[in-house]
């Protein structure tokens, strides 16, 4: 069977295990149901996220144009902390950043290769941390805007990192923590204007279970500029993260915006 379409990093549904998708225009492939079965993907072109032409991707999904214009792609996506909208100030759009930056938002503590601190917006919970291949998390504080979280990462990252080793996630190597004890221990070192929201944030750790059948041991990441066709047997999913039997990975949402065959 054959689909084709654009990219787009793949939805989920929580569960035990979680449940995956690659969604294209005109239907969908449930991924648990192909582990252990093979797999083919052709690169056959590009088509912006944004604008809908032809053109050659430069980031997220966006076209070069797209990319230093669209507010979806502004500086405040990557850095909280820049966040503006409370203020009334706007980036590039502020009736679009009012709607993302005025709204709820989580910092969390979560365990995908080692412990990073990081920012989601709530209704991203648990979807976030199912992106990041996380083994489990847990909420520091719930605030109100986007950049009361972006401060709090801020002054937290002196303590705790903000990156995830990529390879020790897909290779299930994770050190063991207690998030929830070290959970408390944040709450000396938030900032004032956040300390508040500790209290009345709830004390929740989420569990994350992945459909993969076998970890690889040695890890080859599948670039589809330099190498448009590949085939192989599906043997998990982790994150946005595609993993097959040979070690090779593919990270599904650096190629949002391809458009591609695939057969299985």
């Amino acid at each position: 069977m054959q689909y084709q379409g654009v990219l787009t990093k793949m939805q989920t549904e929580p569960g035990k295990p979680i449940q995956y998708y690659l969604v294209f225009n005109d239907g969908f492939i449930h991924m648990n149901q192909l582990l252990g079965q093979p797999f083919s993907i052709n690169v056959t072109g590009y088509q912006c996220l944004s604008c809908g032409k032809s053109k050659k991707i430069w980031r997220q999904g966006f076209c070069y144009d797209c990319f230093y214009s669209r507010p979806e792609a502004g500086d405040w996506i990557m850095r909280p902390e820049l966040s503006t909208a409370h203020l009334g100030i706007a980036d590039r759009d502020l009736d679009y950043e009012s709607r993302v930056q005025l709204q709820p938002h989580v910092v969390y503590l979560a365990a995908s290769s080692d412990m990073k601190v990081g920012v989601t917006r709530k209704t991203q919970v648990p979807t976030r941390w199912i992106d990041q291949g996380a083994s489990c998390a847990t909420p520091l504080i719930e605030v109100p805007n986007r950049y009361l979280a972006g401060i709090t990462e801020v002054a937290l990252k002196q303590y705790f990192s903000d990156k995830i080793n990529w390879k020790k996630m897909l290779m299930n190597n994770i050190t063991p923590f207690d998030l929830l004890a070290k959970r408390h221990e944040t709450k000396a070192l938030l900032p004032d204007e956040a300390a508040p929201f500790f209290d009345t944030t709830p004390e929740v750790l989420y569990t994350l279970d992945y459909p993969v059948l076998h970890y690889p041991a040695k890890i080859n990441s599948l670039n589809l500029s330099n190498t448009p066709r590949y085939s192989g047997t599906l043997v998990g999913i982790k994150g946005q993260y595609l993993i097959f039997e040979d070690g090779t990975v593919l990270n599904v949402r650096s190629y949002e915006g391809f458009t591609v065959n695939i057969e299985i």
